[in-house]
C-alpha cells in the first residue's frame, strides 16, 4: 500500500477526465491527477464518459488505501455538470477542489476546418470548463472556498507544431481567458482559479497521434531536454488544489521544461543535431 500524505486532507475534489487512458504505468493526465490527490488525502470524484477508463483509476486508488467514487456523465451536458457537483456533496458533503482536464485534440486551420468538427473541440474543451464551474462554484461558496484548476496548454499561448491546431489554440486560450476573469470575479468568496499550461507531455494522447522521431524533437526543444510525464502536471496541480497556494490565483503556470522561456534560435543547436 502506497503511504497517505496529507496535503489535502479533508477536501473534496472533482476530477474531469479522471479515466485510464493507457495502460499500466502509463497513465494519462487526469488519472495520474486522481490518484496523487488521492494519496494526499482527497476524496475524488471521478467523472468520466467511459465506465472501464474510469473504474481502473478507482481500482488503482482503492489498492493504495484511497478514497473515490466513479461518476459517469458528459462534461458538455449541463445536466450532467448538475449531477456531478450534486453527487460530490451526497457522497462527500462538501466540494473544495474542481480540477477540468478534459480535452480533446482539435488538429486543422480556420481556412480548412470543419465547422461542427470546430464547434465540438470548442464545445469538449472551453464549454464544458463553463458547465462545470457553473454548478460546483455554488457549492464551493457554501463550503467556505475552494481552488478551480483549469488544463489550457502551451498552445494557448503560442503556436504550436507546424502542422495547424487552430480550433485546440482556440479553446484552450479561451481557457486561459476564463480563468483569469472567474479567478477575479470569484476571489471574494474565496475561490482560487487558475490554469495549468503542459508543454509536451508524453501522455498516452499524445503518444497515439506521435512517431518516435516527433517524440524525441518535442523532448528536444525544451531547455531541459527531459521528457515530461502526466505526473509533472499532477504535482502542479497538488500545489494548486493545496493551501500551500492559498495566496496564489489567476495564474497559468507552464509546466513545460522552460518551453516558453526560448526562443527557437535559443534552441536550434539542440534540434539541429541529434543528441
Amino acid at each position: 500500500m502506497t503511504q497517505r500524505q496529507t496535503r489535502l486532507e479533508d477536501k473534496v475534489a472533482i476530477v474531469t477526465g479522471a479515466g485510464a487512458t493507457g495502460s499500466g504505468d502509463f497513465v494519462g493526465i487526469g488519472q495520474a491527477i486522481s490518484i496523487l490527490f488521492a494519496r494526499q488525502g482527497a476524496k475524488v470524484l471521478l467523472v468520466d464518459r467511459d465506465q472501464k477508463n474510469a473504474e481502473t483509476t478507482l481500482a488503482t486508488i482503492k489498492e493504495e488505501g484511497g478514497e473515490a467514487s466513479v461518476f459517469l456523465g458528459d462534461v458538455t451536458s449541463n445536466a450532467d455538470c448538475q449531477d456531478m457537483a450534486q453527487a460530490a456533496v451526497s457522497h462527500y458533503g462538501k466540494l473544495n477542489v474542481l480540477v477540468n482536464n478534459v480535452g480533446i485534440s482539435g488538429p486543422g486551420s480556420v481556412t480548412d476546418v470543419d465547422e461542427e468538427f470546430w464547434d465540438t473541440v470548442i464545445n469538449v474543451n472551453l464549454k464544458s470548463v463553463m458547465l462545470t464551474s457553473k454548478h460546483a462554484i455554488p457549492q464551493m461558496i457554501e463550503a467556505g472556498g475552494g481552488s478551480i484548476i483549469n488544463l489550457s496548454s502551451i498552445v494557448g499561448l503560442r503556436a504550436g507544431s507546424g502542422r495547424p491546431s487552430h480550433p485546440y489554440a482556440a479553446s484552450k486560450g479561451g481557457i486561459i481567458g476564463l480563468s483569469n476573469s472567474m479567478a477575479v470575479h470569484y476571489g471574494r468568496n474565496n475561490i482560487r482559479v487558475n490554469c495549468i499550461a503542459p508543454g509536451h507531455i508524453h501522455s498516452p494522447m499524445v503518444a497515439r497521434h506521435s512517431t518516435a522521431e516527433m517524440l524525441d524533437l518535442r523532448r528536444r526543444a525544451g531547455p531541459l531536454g527531459t521528457e515530461g510525464t502526466p505526473w509533472d502536471v499532477a504535482w502542479a496541480s497538488l500545489f494548486l488544489a493545496s493551501d500551500e497556494a492559498r495566496w496564489i490565483s489567476g495564474v497559468t503556470l507552464p509546466v513545460d521544461a522552460g518551453l516558453l522561456a526560448a526562443t527557437p534560435l535559443a534552441m536550434f543547436p539542440y534540434l539541429r543535431d541529434p543528441e
